[in-house]
């Protein structure tokens, strides 16, 4: 007699998520659990096809095996697998193959014949000024790495003998066993996932194939790069261990503090404290800009204090754009300090001449407050 399909034991469609799998399983079980159902036999029999059906899809790997071979997945010796005269593990002519295609990945993405290993990703921390960030810059950075040791050109083997298919694993760099549904694999002890044993070791690199260098790198840092930025270098990280691909190297870029300007994305601020006489009457100043130049602001009569000017394309390059920021400039008007006695009787004077409108917002100020004290005598 046909098993019934787990699915359809369930009450939900093939493709249905984890979460609907529980949520109907929960529901039918305390439909069909024996304590609700003393002395139904039926509700029993249906009870048990529930957990059964449960346990197997709740797992992804056997879901998986499930979806592709149905019940013939879970049934002894896979139908016509047997044992292989001769063979250690059975036959992995059938499931075997199976299993490598679902889960080669997951068990370090080996697959067939000699396993091959990518080189580790390596990483450099750049530090750059705020200049370089605008303008881009040519960094020479020395990079130490694993790269193929030269004398054994990464073999491992001295020089006149070669590295031996390993008899244990037969150069697969694994070992794999079946027992019932699951088959486990396992890196090969003997030569430690490389499929090779080398009786006579480099001197050189001690049997690794490979030795630690320092490597001299050109970097391009393009303009308008900014805190934290990363550059791939690919192919320029270790050496890969058994003749395996390198992997690559990341740059990350730090922007020192500026004593000038300070950034915001693709635009620059700076503060420029200008005499309360200049802010008062008028005038024009000269600011920096980030590529070495001047650019001129005009402030205009009675100007205030953190009034900002806008400086358009003064800011920083957009990465590769032909765009930039603006910059924007503050000013900061400075109270004088350290006052003559002149100074003093001058600006007695003025506060005297000063009549109404010349302070607007302190003027403001003290009307705001009048209304505010009358309203808490009330």
């Amino acid at each position: 007699m046909s098993k019934r399909c787990y699915y359809e034991t369930l009450e939900c469609q093939k493709g249905a998520t984890g979460d609907i799998l529980k949520t109907a399983y929960r529901k039918l079980a305390m439909k069909f659990h024996p304590d609700k159902n003393p002395g139904d036999h039926t509700a029993e029999v249906k009870f048990k096809e529930i957990n059964e059906a449960y346990d197997v899809l709740k797992d992804e790997q056997k879901r998986a095996a499930y979806d592709r071979f149905g019940h013939a997945a879970f049934e002894a010796g896979m139908g016509a697998a047997g044992a292989r005269a001769g063979h250690p593990f059975g036959d992995f002519g059938s499931f075997g193959d199976v299993f490598e295609d679902i889960f080669g990945q997951m068990m370090g993405g080996m697959g067939r014949g000699k396993r091959q290993n990518r080189g580790q990703d390596l990483r450099y921390n750049l530090q750059i000024s705020l200049e370089e960030a605008y303008q881009g810059r040519a960094a020479e950075i020395k990079v130490p790495t694993m790269v193929a040791c030269e004398v054994c050109s990464g073999s491992g083997a001295e020089p006149g003998h070669n590295p031996e298919t390993c008899p244990t694993c037969a150069g697969h760099g694994k070992v794999r066993a079946t027992q019932g549904f699951f088959t486990i694999e396992r890196t090969c002890s003997a030569c430690r996932g490389s499929g090779k044993i080398i009786r006579n070791p480099c001197k050189s690199c001690r049997g690794a194939g490979l030795v630690q260098k320092e490597r001299t790198l050109n970097v391009d840092v393009p303009p308008g790069v900014e805190e934290g930025t990363r550059i791939r270098l690919s192919g320029e990280g270790a050496a890969g261990a058994n003749g395996g691909p390198p992997g690559d190297l990341y740059i990350f870029l730090s922007v020192t503090e500026h004593p000038i300007f300070q950034r915001d994305g693709h635009d620059l601020h700076c503060r420029a404290p200008v005499s309360f006489v200049t802010a008062a009457m008028g005038g024009n100043i000269e600011v920096p800009t980030l590529d070495g130049g001047r650019a001129k602001v005009v402030i205009p009569e009675g100007t205030q204090p953190g009034r900002q000017f806008r400086l358009r394309g003064k800011g920083m390059p957009v990465l590769r754009s032909a765009q930039k920021g603006d910059l924007y400039v503050e000013l900061a008007v400075e109270t004088p300090v350290k006052l003559t006695r002149r100074q003093k009787e001058l600006l007695r004077e003025f506060e005297a001449e000063s009549g109404s409108g010349t302070q607007p917002e302190a003027e403001g100020f003290l009307a705001r407050l009048k209304d505010f004290w009358k309203a808490c005598e009330k």
